[in-house]
């Protein structure tokens, strides 16, 4: 009787641990522990901001142990043609991109063949000279410098606490223009934008202050030089594939490319939605040459594909039948890696890879301390709560955006009040 109770309750948890591999679509709202009446408060939500024109669309996700109780679109895709939005709809995910990154680090870590506390020059010989900036004098140019205490490291990259800003106060003096921001249509490459950051000297000590920046890109440029692949074929790989990804690229496939949605800005809530003025954001991962790997902003993907990462992380680094990462690993990842700094006045933490919300966040609301936040310029972002055994993601396509912050949080509030 013994080895019979033994067998149902390995048999029980075997079964357990599949069905959190793949999605399923909940019985109802009930059956994964929320208010049906509540939930409807997203959809008047959206269709109010929308017909008010303060976003053109949004497209939810929200799973609970894995059940999805939240999947719907909102709005146009392309306001000027009046397309419906779909939840097949892809987006510019910009800094969601950096997960992606941080992963891939860590599955590198695993296998032996980088270690978190490695210099960066360990890999790529343009940092070993790099300096700390104490002082610099706009007027004449003049800098002074001195060594870095320690040298940056990989774990700084991934925590952003490498002292690698996005807008440098020497960056007209050492590159002639300000940094290529997050696309570019011309024929750039990744390793050129790294040789150009290693050129700048660290704004603070490594590990000492949030600093948020290209530190991404320059780790996602230590995975090609350690994995000897592209990026772009690294993710695809090693990621998308594995965990059944099928929609998330650098750059779309032709036969995608109308899935796209358009890109718009509102710089102030009075403003009304316009499309944004910079070809290159809007146009990259259909146009251009196609050649810059952005392991800190580049990939576009559906809501639907990001959840499966998020998902991954909830799950301990499964998803889809397959293990990318150990369940130590991800624990790892969401511990604290940057001491008593915060991130900006957020009052939150940062590990390896996203946001996490403390019992005294200034951002998170009702997300459970421990959860696991970050999101993307073009605004999309994403929530993973352990505690609750949830992941909430909403997306729309808008930058600059005056209403980000309300557009993103009140989504999560709402997502919160919902819950019985």
């Amino acid at each position: 009787m013994k080895k019979i109770s033994t067998l149902f309750l390995f048999l029980f948890f075997v079964s357990a641990a599949f069905a959190q591999q793949q999605f399923k679509q909940a019985a109802n709202a009930a059956a994964a522990g929320f208010s049906a009446e509540r939930l409807a408060r997203i959809d008047s939500f959206f269709n109010a901001i929308i017909k008010e024109g303060l976003a053109p669309n949004a497209v939810t996700f929200i799973a609970r142990n894995g059940q999805i109780v939240h999947n719907k679109a909102y709005g146009f895709s392309n306001l000027e043609k009046h397309t419906p939005a779909q939840t097949t709809d892809i987006f510019r995910i910009a800094s969601q991109t950096k997960l992606i990154t941080t992963i891939a680090v860590l599955m590198l870590y695993e296998e032996g063949r980088l270690l978190l506390d490695d210099p960066i020059y360990k890999y790529l010989p343009e940092f070993r000279d790099t300096k700390v900036l104490v002082k610099y004098d706009k007027e004449t140019g003049k800098a002074e410098t001195r060594w870095p205490r320690p040298m940056p490291t990989i774990r700084h990259l991934l925590s952003h606490s490498a002292g690698i800003p996005y807008e440098h106060p020497m960056d007209s003096v050492l590159n002639g223009k300000t940094m290529l921001g997050l696309s570019s249509l011309d024929a750039v490459t990744t390793e050129e934008l790294v040789k150009k950051v290693a050129q700048r000297p660290l704004v603070h000590d490594p590990g000492t202050q949030f600093t948020y920046g290209y530190n991404t890109d320059v780790a996602g440029r230590i995975v090609e030089v350690v994995s000897g692949k592209s990026l772009s074929d690294f993710f695809m790989e090693r990621i998308f594939k594995p965990l059944g990804m099928n929609d998330t690229y650098f750059y779309l496939p032709a036969s995608k490319a109308g899935r796209l949605v358009e890109l718009y800005s509102k710089q102030r809530l009075e403003s009304p939605l316009t499309l944004h003025s910079d070809i290159s954001n809007r146009t990259f991962p259909i146009a251009g040459k196609q050649t810059l790997h952005l392991g800190g902003a580049g990939l576009v993907s559906t809501a639907t594909d990001y959840a499966k990462v998020c998902q991954f992380i909830l799950n301990g680094g499964t998803f889809n039948n397959v293990r990318l990462l150990s369940r130590k690993t991800v624990d790892m990842m969401g511990r604290n890696q940057i001491g008593g700094s915060n991130v900006w006045d957020r009052n939150d933490k940062f590990g390896l890879g996203f946001q996490i919300i403390t019992d005294s966040t200034r951002y998170g609301d009702q997300a459970s301390p421990g959860s696991l936040t970050w999101g993307g310029a073009y605004c999309s972002e994403h929530t993973i709560d352990p505690t609750e055994k949830l992941i909430l993601l909403v997306f729309t396509n808008v930058s600059p955006y005056a209403y980000y912050g309300d557009f993103v949080r009140k989504f999560r509030v709402l997502t919160y009040q919902a819950l019985q």
